[in-house]
């Protein structure tokens, strides 16, 4: 029972991961001669689909935790890695930067432009872990790091 629990566990997992990166056709996978363990983080392109995702829910993270009275939005991706654990964890590298939507407004991120007011401007770099469960519908960020 616990073997085929396990198998059916990796086999979900590497479906998942497939099915996030199958849309960028940009994945960094090692060969199949790599000393990569299992279960180790893989380099993913930060243009990635499921990269871009994490990153955002890494920014409405900080938006909810901030004092500020705008919100931020994510400007540049520079590092993005993924782990397979229970799920997917991206480890990401991302600069955010200020927008002229205020946070009261609760506006989609997408329609939000950087602040054109160069008193007003602000860059952060942030480092996210974002925990992905695509089977559960299920989104974790432990970890919001910005400076």
């Amino acid at each position: 029972m616990a073997v085929n629990f396990t198998c059916t566990y990796i086999a979900l997992c590497c479906l998942a991961l497939w099915s996030f990166s199958r849309t960028s056709g940009d994945l960094d996978v090692p060969s199949p001669h790599s000393t990569i363990e299992p279960g180790s983080p893989i380099p993913m392109n930060t243009n990635n689909p499921g990269v871009r995702k994490a990153a955002r829910f890494g920014v409405y993270r900080y938006n909810n935790s901030s004092n500020d009275l705008f919100l931020f939005k994510d400007s540049q991706i520079n590092k993005a890695m993924v782990q397979i654990v229970r799920g997917l964890k991206y480890m990401l590298h991302v600069e955010i930067k200020r927008t002229v939507c205020e946070k009261r407004e609760h506006s989609s991120l997408d329609s939000c432009h950087f602040q054109r007011k160069k008193s007003l401007q602000q860059m952060l770099r942030c480092y996210f872990e974002v925990w992905i469960t695509p089977w559960l519908h299920k989104v974790h960020v432990p970890v919001v790091h910005c400076h």
